[in-house]
């Protein structure tokens, strides 16, 4: 299974390439050209983000209580 840090890292660069990709297709409207195969595209990227955000999560439940790090200047609960 992947770490978590590794996840985080593939979701962030993930989400970047969306942005640029809804730029492009922004682009493609104004110039009149159909863009119905990058929409395909964008919504399979946004599927897979979705999915590694899920696993994310999966791997945050699976850690140790001990390891989990807190936020600074959290409560004590």
């Amino acid at each position: 299974m992947p770490t978590l840090e590794y996840l985080r890292s593939e979701i962030e660069r993930m989400r970047t390439q969306i942005g640029r990709q809804r730029k492009e297709i922004l682009q493609l409207q104004r110039a009149g050209i159909g863009t119905a195969s990058a929409e395909a595209l964008l919504t399979r990227m946004q599927a897979k983000v979705e999915q590694l955000a899920a696993q994310r999560d999966e791997v945050k439940k699976a850690e140790p209580r001990e390891t989990r790090t807190r936020v600074l200047g959290g409560r004590k609960w």
